[in-house]
């Protein structure tokens, strides 16, 4: 809990101190008042407009907030015209801006350069704000007349049916205001329903196709239908293109080794069918020596 009691030193004295902070060499406004010998008090200052500073080039918003030192650098009659000094916070650059209780306003005096957009009253049908021109001569009675028939069609034409526009549409959304969001609610969850089950169908085919699960599925109307097909049927061609030349390239190769055989002199039939006698009868032989060395070697054993 915040205390709102205060100390009073024993030396202290109200008639001859005042106050603590007199006592204690202090301003009450603290910090805020650390330039106030020389005409400057810090306050807390919120810019009206959008600037460029100066220095950085940076844009700076309207309603960003600044502690700027203000102080007096004249008046308007009897209404005092104040600076407000502020130190850009994207850089170390400087800019002033000034009241101008002339035309009730703020100026950019120096270090910043103001946004201009204005809204003319003038040409939405309405009448000049200030009258800044001292030589201009008295304003003329027939243009203001048409001016102000100007602005009373503009209202009777223009803002009265949009108002009663507005209302209706007000009247309508508000007279049965259970109905409307029993329509809204029953939209939302047939619209929840149709998601659930396109994000479970869009699982299971990214489960089927070891597909991603970060890829989003194009949903299926009749134009990606068709698309589809076309590149299937495009796909299907080639590959029985492609299979078609692999047989094609099968069927030549087939038969290139026949022709070749067919071409071949008979010297070399001969040649291979010697060979394969001079074989046949080398087994014979073979196989006859076998057959007798067996047979002496078995009369041998007999006979010992």
């Amino acid at each position: 809990m915040q205390g709102f009691n205060k100390y009073y030193p024993p030396d202290f004295d109200g008639e001859k101190h005042g106050s603590l902070n007199s006592y204690r060499g202090k301003h009450a406004l603290g910090d805020r008042a650390r330039k106030l010998d020389q005409g400057i008090l810090i306050t807390r200052f919120e810019l009206p407009f959008n600037i460029w500073c100066g220095t950085c080039n940076n844009h700076i918003g309207m309603g960003v907030r600044y502690n700027a030192e203000k102080k007096k650098v004249g008046s308007y009659y009897s209404t005092p015209i104040f600076s407000f000094r502020c130190k850009c916070h994207l850089c170390d650059g400087w800019f002033e801006i000034q009241t101008d209780p002339k035309n009730t306003r703020y100026v950019v005096v120096s270090g910043a350069r103001q946004k201009d957009e204005d809204w003319n009253p003038e040409e939405n049908g309405g009448f000049a704000v200030h009258d800044t021109d001292s030589n201009a001569g008295p304003a003329d009675p027939l243009a203001a007349l048409e001016k102000s028939t100007d602005a009373k069609n503009h209202q009777t034409k223009v803002q009265i049916p949009r108002l009663e526009s507005l209302l209706d549409a007000s009247d309508q959304y508000n007279s049965d205001p259970y109905s409307l969001s029993l329509k809204v609610r029953k939209h939302f969850r047939e619209d929840k329903k149709i998601r659930k089950e396109k994000e479970k169908s869009d699982t299971q085919v990214k489960d089927r196709y070891a597909l991603p699960t970060t890829l989003t599925l194009v949903d299926e109307d009749a134009e990606t239908i068709k698309d589809a097909k076309e590149q299937w049927q495009k796909g299907r061609e080639e590959i029985l293109l492609r299979e078609s030349k692999r047989r094609k390239l099968a069927v030549e190769t087939s038969i290139t080794p026949s022709s070749s055989r067919s071409l071949r002199p008979t010297t070399s039939k001969t040649s291979s069918s010697s060979a394969a006698e001079s074989l046949r009868a080398r087994i014979l032989g073979n196989t006859a020596r076998q057959f007798r060395t067996s047979k002496t070697t078995s009369a041998t054993g007999k006979s010992s």
